[in-house]
């Protein structure tokens, strides 16, 4: 079939099953667009800047499991991307993002809009193309979608010049694809499994670490039958949130810098961590001279670079979480006894009621715990979270009863503000029949208000929760803790009017001040079938709790705020 380069990349798309693009045109990328009028294969969204594209096409992969694609244009439009891009790498998201470029004949001439997007893009993507031909086109859009969604998933870039995108040629698009260099293992080393059965039978004290690889490998049925066969406590990282089910009774919440007591005790006083898809992040780890200095770990993951990268696994294993976990369950039916762990959960139920994951509530001032545990209750299940980055990302983690995997959007590796709402976009598109609320602050949500406008015009409802302390609070809190008080650029009191912007998108707009004006406007906002935006004026001083300093021992939390 011959075609140009153009209905090249909108018949490949096709072909993969997209049903969602997101991008933004320009001039490098007009012939692409050109055919995207002319086809009716998939929507494509409009957003109203490109990192929003992007974070778009990342919130759309990380609810659906399916691979995000997003379209931009040459210079500034792919330099607007990279930190959606950077963004998705961190927490190994699979994209396919497509650039326009100059013309082959002025690359390298410092033409109008042109930017070396592959040497940009190589460091955080997982790997990029720069098209020099169209007879190689087919063939790198068929490798660009396994690359991204096989082995550890990530973003995949492709730089498409002008003049190949109008070039006519043949499109023999293959089946499958074979790549001597990339051929990711999926089933763990026999003998090292074995080990690691032993190991687990023979312990004490074992934690199940999991991490947002486990998400990715839809382990989720698994780890919930690995729980409930050996009675193995579990924790979870910021990205695996939703694994297991909030009220499964072997979790013990998330782990880390602002983790729950018990799960943060329960890493330090382990004997074997068995770590399913994690890599031990120094959010996670603390000081790492004082991390789990315990335990013998199993460290299971598809990525053999992670192995053993920042904590040494004594019993590693290469493989896909699912495959491997298939097997230890196998091994393990018939001689697990899980009484020989009873007194370390006894000890763990003990440290769970010392310190319970709570706040101090208050009937004067809205306090965000209890309006995260609100949203919660009100939704629960009918509902995917995303959010922004800060204090909001943390009692969002902390306090929403997460039901099922992919439920929770959220950055982590990157910490990208002004992910929340663009990213809600891409969940709504991926599940309409799901409320998808944005949890933000009212310092994210100005990064990337405008796509309000997005919501407004394609009818993506997406309500956005704001808890409003007029602070850049993480940051604040810091200041407060490690720095005197000295609040140095972190005072956000001049604020726009969040209600009078929200309707001048066409949204639905309130300001809460009380728990009562809170449940009432959440009610309205899914009653209007508008995007929305609730003004939550919370507690300014609150602060996330408990907390593990930078450098500090994971056990050495603070839990309460002294002057």
């Amino acid at each position: 079939m011959q075609l140009n380069g153009s209905e090249m990349v909108i018949h490949a798309l096709k072909n993969e099953g997209v049903k969602v693009v997101f991008g933004y045109p320009g001039g490098a990328a007009l012939n692409i667009y050109d055919e995207i009028y002319k086809q009716n294969f998939f929507q494509h969204i409009l957003t109203r800047h490109e990192q929003a594209a992007i974070h778009a096409a990342d919130g759309y992969a990380r609810a659906s499991g399916e691979v995000g694609v997003a379209i931009v244009t040459s210079g500034p439009g792919f330099t607007n991307a990279i930190t959606g891009i950077a963004t998705a790498y961190m927490d190994s998201i699979p994209l396919v993002v497509i650039s326009g470029q100059v013309p082959t004949s002025l690359i390298g001439t410092d033409a109008f809009q042109e930017i070396d997007a592959v040497g940009i893009s190589r460091p955080c993507t997982k790997h990029n193309y720069l098209v020099k031909s169209i007879e190689e086109l087919p063939k790198i859009l068929k490798e660009a979608f396994y690359i991204a969604k096989s082995g550890r998933p990530g973003p995949v870039h492709i730089d498409l010049p002008k003049d190949i995108s109008a070039t006519i040629g043949e499109f023999n698009y293959p089946d499958t694809i074979t790549l001597q260099t990339y051929k990711p293992t999926y089933k763990g080393n026999a003998r090292q499994i074995k080990k690691a059965v032993s190991a687990i039978l023979e312990a004490k004290k074992p934690l199940l670490y999991l991490g947002g690889g486990a998400l990715s490998a839809q382990s989720s049925p698994l780890i919930q039958k690995f729980c409930s066969l050996t009675k193995i406590p579990a924790v979870e990282t910021l990205m695996a949130r939703g694994i297991l089910p909030f009220d499964n009774p072997h979790l013990l919440g998330m782990v880390g810098m602002h983790g729950s007591y018990v799960a943060n005790m329960a890493m330090s006083e382990a004997d074997l961590i068995i770590a399913l898809g994690t890599r031990f992040d120094d959010r996670v780890t603390g000081k790492l001279s004082e991390f789990a200095k315990y335990a013998q770990i199993i460290h299971v993951d598809i990525d053999p670079s992670s192995i053993s990268k920042i904590v040494n696994a004594t019993f590693p294993i290469v493989g896909d979480v699912k495959c491997v976990l298939e097997e230890i369950l196998a091994l393990l039916c018939e001689d697990y006894k899980e009484k020989a762990t009873l007194s370390w959960r006894q000890q763990l139920e003990r440290y769970r009621q010392l310190h319970p994951l709570g706040f101090k509530d208050s009937d004067s001032t809205l306090k965000p715990q209890w309006v995260i545990q609100k949203l919660g209750e009100m939704l629960g299940e009918r509902a995917i979270i995303s959010t922004d980055v800060g204090q909001h990302q943390m009692w969002a983690a902390q306090f929403y009863p997460f039901s099922f995997p992919r439920q929770f959007v959220t950055s982590g590796g990157l910490g990208t503000m002004g992910f929340g709402l663009p990213a809600a976009m891409g969940a709504k598109k991926a599940f309409g029949d799901k409320i998808t609320v944005n949890i933000s602050g009212d310092g994210s949500i100005l990064m990337n208000i405008q796509e309000l406008m997005t919501c407004a015009v394609y009818g993506i409802n997406v309500i956005n929760i704001v808890l409003n302390n007029n602070y850049l609070g993480m940051v604040r809190q810091w200041q407060t803790f490690f720095y005197d008080k000295r609040y140095s650029e972190t005072d956000l009191e001049q604020q726009p009017d969040f209600v009078k912007l929200t309707e001048s998108f066409g949204g639905f707009g309130c300001v809460c001040r009380t728990k009562e004006e809170f449940q009432s406007a959440l009610k309205q906002a899914i009653d209007s079938n508008k995007p929305a935006l609730l003004d939550v004026r919370i507690d300014r001083m609150e602060d996330v709790l408990p907390m593990v300093p930078t450098g500090g021992a994971l056990f050495n939390m603070i839990l309460e705020y002294k002057e």
